[in-house]
């Protein structure tokens, strides 16, 4: 038994599959483990995530076909999407570093996105299999939930971005720069007075090993900033669906379109901002650093 989650699609969900039953407005905070393939769990999560990643692959060669020298209308839209993440992160990592991590972000940034706008889907969260109370029906198992609601997804990205960070600043900075960021003295030799100057080393190393906690600690605050999000979203969205099921759910479908947008791209910002800090000097060691 299953239902469809009544609200921006109410209209298509009327019309396809009928009235919906009641069901539990609330999203656990783990996914539900569906079978086990050589002991390895399969969650909800995973087999939405994987239904998503090749609905995007399918997606983007179904709009760039063959490419062409003029754009046709499905090559012009992929491009002005890549030129206005290329135009958002440019700033950041500088000119000399667009080109090496353009492919790793705009690839987060589609994935993140459009796995966020998932869960606007009908029957996302709500299909399952559950049991029939005097409140109506209750499920207890959901065949589908949204990627970015599993914490394990939003870690494994993090967790991404986080080793091309590492990949990146060594790769096109190099030790020399990454040290002097880090615990090198700020402080101008010529123009500071030796003495405060030479006092200024302890200060600045006190400050690196804090910026090497910081460090630590960024895949945590990733990974739990999208999945609070689109976790939250998500609970809201049922919520409001079970308590009215036509009109008033409109909004939090549109807030949450939104949401999706911004959390996709705060997600990106962030990693570039950490590889800019490092790799957007001149002088770096590395073969392409200038």
């Amino acid at each position: 038994m299953y239902r469809i989650r009544t609200g921006l699609f109410s209209i298509f969900t009327l019309l396809f599959l009928g009235s919906a039953a009641h069901a539990h407005a609330s999203v656990p905070p783990g996914p539900d483990i569906l079978t086990e393939v050589f002991g390895i769990p399969i969650t909800n999560s995973m087999i939405t995530s994987w239904v998503i990643s090749i609905g995007i692959i399918l997606l983007i060669r179904w709009l760039i076909k063959r490419p062409t020298m003029v754009p046709h209308r499905g090559q012009a839209i992929v491009e002005s999407i890549f030129e206005g993440i290329k135009g958002l992160i440019e700033p950041i990592v500088g000119k000399h570093m667009v080109r090496p991590v353009f492919p790793l972000l705009v690839g987060l940034f589609v994935f993140i996105l459009l796995h966020n706008w998932s869960g606007l889907l009908p029957g996302v969260g709500t299909i399952g299999w559950g049991e029939d109370r005097p409140e109506g029906f209750y499920v207890t198992e959901k065949l589908i939930r949204p990627g970015n609601t599993d914490l394990n997804t939003t870690l494994a990205l993090a967790l991404l971005g986080m080793l091309a960070w590492f990949y990146f600043i060594f790769r096109y900075a190099g030790p020399k720069v990454i040290w002097h960021d880090l615990f090198g003295n700020k402080a101008s030799k010529t123009e500071t007075p030796v003495v405060i100057y030479y006092m200024l080393i302890p200060i600045f190393l006190m400050v690196g090993v804090i910026e090497l906690i910081s460090i630590a600690f960024r895949p945590v605050s990733l990974s739990l900033r999208l999945y609070g999000n689109m976790f939250g979203g998500e609970n809201l969205l049922m919520s409001m669906s079970d308590f009215f099921a036509w009109i008033v759910p409109i909004p939090f479908y549109f807030f949450e379109f939104m949401v999706g947008i911004i959390q996709a791209s705060i997600f990106i910002m962030l990693i570039a901002i950490y590889i800019g800090l490092i790799c957007n000097h001149e002088g770096g060691e590395g073969e392409d650093a200038h």
